[in-house]
Parts: C-alpha cells; sequence; structure tokens
C-alpha cells in the first residue's frame, strides 16, 4: 500500500529524505527562478491573449500540484511560448479577446488539456507520445518560434495587427506601417537588444570584473526584470502613455482566484482536439526536459506519471484562473543550474510569485507591452533552428521530408494544423519506414557460426539454401512485401529447395503477417520448395504456438541459424537430411 501511494504521490518518497542542505538549495534555486519568471509569465499571458494576471495565475497552483505528483526533481512547470501561442490559437477560434468568454475558454481547455493527460497517466498510456518523432516537434518549435517572434512585432511597433499565419501577420503588419509610434519603437529595439545582450554578454562580464558564478547567474536571470524597471520608469516619468504608448493597466492585486472552466457540449466539442494536441505536444516537451535534467544527476523519471503530474496541474490552472500549462525548457534549466534539489524548489518558487502577486502588481501598471513582447522574442528564437533541415536531408531524406513539411505548413496554415500535420507526418513516416523492411539475404563468416549480408561480407552461400534475415517486425504494413519479396526470389532461383526466414529481428508477428507467412509456406509448398524459421524470439514463438501455422509449415524451426545452415546446407551431398 506505501509503494503505491509513493508512486502516485512522488512527494512521499523525496519528502522523507528532504533535509537543511536541499532546503538551502531549493530556496536559492526558487529565487532565482522566481526573479525570471515574473516578467516571463507576464509576457507568456500576453502571447495567448489574456490578461498579464493569467499569467503569474498559472505559475502558482499548477507548481504547487506538480510538486506533489511529479517525478522530475528539476522540472519548473507553468507557461511556456507555443503551449501559449496554441491557446491564443485554440481559443481565439470562439471567442472574441478580451471578452470574458475568451478567459472561460482558456480555463476550459486547462481543463480538457489536463483531463486528457490524467487519463492517459491513469492508465499507462505514456508511449503515445512516441507517435511524434523528433525531427517533427523540432520542425514544429522551430516554425512556432518564428510565428511567435512575428506576432510581437505589433507590440514592438506599436501597430494593430493581427493573423494566424506568417503570411497573414506579414500583410497585416505591411498595412498598418503608416500607423508606427516612434517612441514604442525606440522601447521594444533597446528592450530587445538589451536583453539578446543579457543572454549573451553579461556574465562573461560579470566574470571578468571578478563577480562569483552565482550571483553573476542572478544578475543574468534577473535581465529581464531590469527592462521592466527601466521601461515601466520611463513610461511613468516621462508620462509616455499620454503619446501612444501601449501599457499593461491595472493587475489585480490578489491571490489566484477560484474559477470554474466551461462546461456547454459546444464549447467542449470545438476545444477538443486543440486539448488534444496542447496536451501532446506539450507532455512531448516536458517529458524530454525531464529526462535530459534527470540523467545528469543519475535519476528515474516515470512518463506515466509525469502525465499525472502534468494533468493535475493543468486542472489546477482551470480552477485558478491560468491556462494550459507544460515543464518549459529555459526555466527548467535554470532550476537545475541553480542548484534545485527537488520540486520543493518548484513549490517556494510559487510561493515568491504568490507575494508578487500580492504586493508587486500595482508596480506593472506602467509597464510597456513593447518590452514583454521584447522579453518573448528574446526568448522563443532561441528554439528557432533550421540546422535540423541540413542535419535531416544528410542523414535521411524523408526525415527531412517531414521537418520541412511541418515547418511549411504551420507557418503557412497555422499551428493547429502544424501540430496535425506533424502528428500525420510521424505515424505516416513510421508506416514508410516500416512497409518496405530491411531484408537481407545472408550467408556464414567462413571459420564461425555468424551470418552476415551477401553484399557486405565475403561469406559461404547454397545455390539450394535462401537465407533471408528480416530486419522489422512483421505486421500489416509490410506483410504483403515479404510475400512478393520471397515469391520474386523463388521464381529467379530454379535450384532452390529451402528458404529460410531469420526471425532474430523480429520482435512481432500480427494476424495479417500471420496469413502472409501461411500464404507463402502454401505457394512454396507448391513448388516443393521448404520454408524454415530460425532464431524465433520466445514471445513470437509463443503467439505462434497458439496457431495452427507451425503445424501445418512444410519445414522445420531452428534454435539458430548455424543449426538451420547445418541442416540445409548440402542437399546435395545428403538428400535425406536435407528433406528433413
Amino acid at each position: 500500500m506505501k509503494l503505491r501511494f509513493a508512486r502516485y504521490l512522488p512527494v512521499l518518497t523525496w519528502g522523507r529524505q528532504y533535509d537543511r542542505s536541499a532546503l538551502t538549495n531549493d530556496l536559492v534555486a526558487a529565487v532565482i527562478v522566481t526573479i525570471m519568471l515574473i516578467p516571463q509569465s507576464l509576457a507568456y499571458a500576453l502571447l495567448a491573449g489574456l490578461p498579464p494576471e493569467a499569467g503569474i495565475y498559472a505559475s502558482i497552483a499548477p507548481i504547487l500540484l506538480y510538486a506533489v505528483f511529479g517525478t522530475s526533481r528539476a522540472l519548473a512547470v507553468g507557461p511556456v511560448a507555443v503551449v501559449s501561442l496554441l491557446t491564443a490559437s485554440a481559443v481565439g477560434q470562439v471567442a472574441e479577446q478580451g471578452t470574458a468568454g475568451y478567459a472561460v475558454a482558456a480555463l476550459t481547455l486547462a481543463g480538457l488539456s489536463g483531463g486528457f493527460l490524467l487519463l492517459l497517466g491513469v492508465f499507462r498510456l505514456g508511449f503515445l507520445a512516441n507517435f511524434l518523432s523528433h525531427p517533427v516537434i523540432a520542425g514544429f518549435i522551430t516554425a512556432s518560434g518564428i510565428l511567435i517572434a512575428t506576432s510581437q512585432l505589433k507590440h514592438i511597433l506599436g501597430i494593430e495587427a493581427g493573423g494566424h499565419t506568417l503570411i497573414e501577420m506579414v500583410g497585416a503588419l505591411l498595412s498598418h506601417l503608416g500607423q508606427i509610434n516612434p517612441i514604442t519603437v525606440v522601447i521594444g529595439v533597446t528592450a530587445t537588444a538589451f536583453l539578446f545582450w543579457v543572454r549573451k554578454g553579461l556574465k562573461p562580464l560579470l566574470r571578468r570584473m571578478g563577480a562569483g558564478p552565482l550571483l553573476a547567474d542572478i544578475v543574468t536571470k534577473a535581465g529581464p526584470v531590469a527592462a521592466v524597471v527601466v521601461t515601466t520608469l520611463a513610461v511613468w516619468v516621462l508620462d509616455l502613455e499620454g503619446r501612444g504608448v501601449s501599457i499593461v493597466g491595472e493587475v489585480p492585486q490578489a491571490l489566484p482566484p477560484l474559477t470554474l472552466p466551461g462546461f456547454a457540449p459546444d464549447l467542449i466539442r470545438q476545444l477538443a482536439i486543440p486539448a488534444i494536441l496542447i496536451s501532446i505536444i506539450g507532455f512531448v516537451e516536458s517529458i524530454s526536459v525531464a529526462q535530459t535534467l534527470a540523467a545528469k544527476k543519475r535519476q528515474r523519471i516515470d512518463p506515466n506519471q509525469e502525465l499525472i503530474g502534468l494533468g493535475a496541474a493543468n486542472l489546477g490552472a482551470a480552477f485558478t484562473g491560468g491556462y494550459p500549462v507544460t515543464g518549459g525548457f529555459a526555466r527548467s534549466v535554470v532550476n537545475f543550474d541553480a542548484g534545485a534539489e527537488t520540486p520543493a524548489a518548484g513549490a517556494f518558487t510559487a510561493i515568491g510569485l504568490a507575494i508578487a502577486a500580492l504586493a508587486l502588481t500595482p508596480l506593472v501598471y506602467y509597464l510597456p507591452n513593447a518590452t514583454l513582447a521584447a522579453t518573448i522574442v528574446v526568448a522563443v528564437l532561441s528554439l528557432v533552428d533550421f540546422s535540423i533541415l541540413k542535419r535531416t536531408w544528410s542523414y535521411s531524406r524523408a526525415d527531412f521530408t517531414a521537418v520541412a513539411a511541418t515547418i511549411f505548413l504551420t507557418l503557412t496554415l497555422g499551428v493547429e494544423i502544424g501540430v496535425a500535420s506533424g502528428v500525420i507526418l510521424s505515424i505516416a513516416l513510421h508506416l514508410y519506414k516500416t512497409s518496405k523492411p530491411h531484408v537481407a539475404e545472408v550467408g556464414l563468416v567462413p571459420g564461425t557460426n555468424h551470418f552476415r549480408n551477401i553484399n557486405r561480407h565475403e561469406v559461404e552461400t547454397d545455390a539450394h539454401v535462401l537465407t533471408l534475415r528480416v530486419d522489422e517486425s512483421l505486421y500489416f504494413v509490410n506483410a504483403r512485401f515479404l510475400e512478393d519479396l520471397i515469391q520474386d526470389r523463388v521464381v529467379d532461383g530454379g535450384a532452390l529447395r529451402h528458404v529460410i526466414l531469420m526471425c532474430s529481428a523480429v520482435n512481432e508477428i500480427d494476424y495479417s503477417a500471420l496469413e502472409s507467412l501461411e500464404a507463402i509456406n502454401h505457394r512454396l509448398t507448391d513448388l516443393g520448395v521448404g520454408l524454415h524459421l530460425s532464431e524465433v524470439k520466445g514471445p513470437v514463438m509463443d503467439r505462434l504456438k497458439t496457431t495452427h501455422f507451425l503445424d501445418q509449415l512444410n519445414g522445420r524451426v531452428f534454435l539458430s541459424q548455424h543449426d538451420a545452415w547445418k541442416a540445409l546446407a548440402q542437399p546435395l551431398a545428403d538428400p535425406a537430411k536435407a528433406a528433413e
């Protein structure tokens, strides 16, 4: 019973071992991450089309819930750029931005996403995320980074512009160039340049000046806060709001409220598919970060429990004024580098953000939206990685096609179609690759018991024996391919008496493939050619024993390929033995 509770409540495991050293490290990490998250949370809420406080609300209860249910000790949960963009795209189709319906739709999206993730975790279906291949994910994130950065140019230029695709956004920006606010441009461009410099050059400069690594790291992470403070003071002192500079305005000075998502059937129906897509993308991003960081400390991540943790976090966001959340790469790396020992660091971060929501929100009244936009642009441009095109082109043209298509569709048709096409392309790519499995004719390496491809090695062969090594599981997609391949080889091989299927790489044979094997056996029997199997794995053999295939097989099943070779490879010298 204790083990069962500990599996579903990881806090019971790490909580029993919590000590003063872990507390100190977690507090330090929480301070650094909180400093980073305050402007970032406001910015991502802006990206999602929600009031700025929604970003802070989405960073409090979700973090606390993940600390209880999640297995990663460094993952920092909250709003992230890609999920914020997906939220804006999905919610924007069912409600107008700035209305109460828009906020309710965002809550509903978080609730649906949380429920879906929770179901996947309870039924241990985390493997479904594997249907999104890494190249497709990389292509989608690259395209999303471009879309996000482009969408923020309107705030940096001080103009009104909309759109969900790159073409729409660029067209809207060009049509409103005459409305540019010069003061907003100065603020936006200066803040962007400053943040780029902070990210690349501030820390090395501080180290050269003698600052310690921890101090240099804290000051660097506080760079966005400095941009927020300076630009806010400038707007306030110079009364730039009256000169057309768009500002955040009033932010409620309160803890996250208790909220309810919408339960209208039409709303749920419209948001169900986007919620599933957001869940999959968020989980893939989160689990990738969590496993990478856990590997550095030889810790273990349970993907199915991560689904439960992220599901609980999203449900928490739905009932506390937030929107869909997941584990963010940048904040998680910062959390890890700052020395976070346990998920308690996230809980302390939530406390820090709660204090900020209570005490600091009046200070951001004059914060220009251009500064928040600059924060987003600098953060998301690090996601853009066109080198994936070059790498996939040189390694696999099929993967390159999937990446290029995902980028193109996301940029031209929008993020939802981009995500959906990524899922479809990932599955299609897998089916394509396995529909024509690598099947090698093998022969005996002289002086050994090993068999290798006759086109790559000097091996012994026999004109009467054809050995084919199937390097893929056999299922409905490739079953007919194997039928046709053997048919062609048997027709061409006039002296052929035996066909051996070397099954060392076959992990499964589904019913369609079983029927193909039966058809192959029947055809070879009519031709007077024996069909034999070698090196069949135990689970595969167990399944075959439940059928009549082995009883009808006109040949034998050999434990090893070498046994098959010894029994069949010299039919002229011992025809009686070969006929066994």
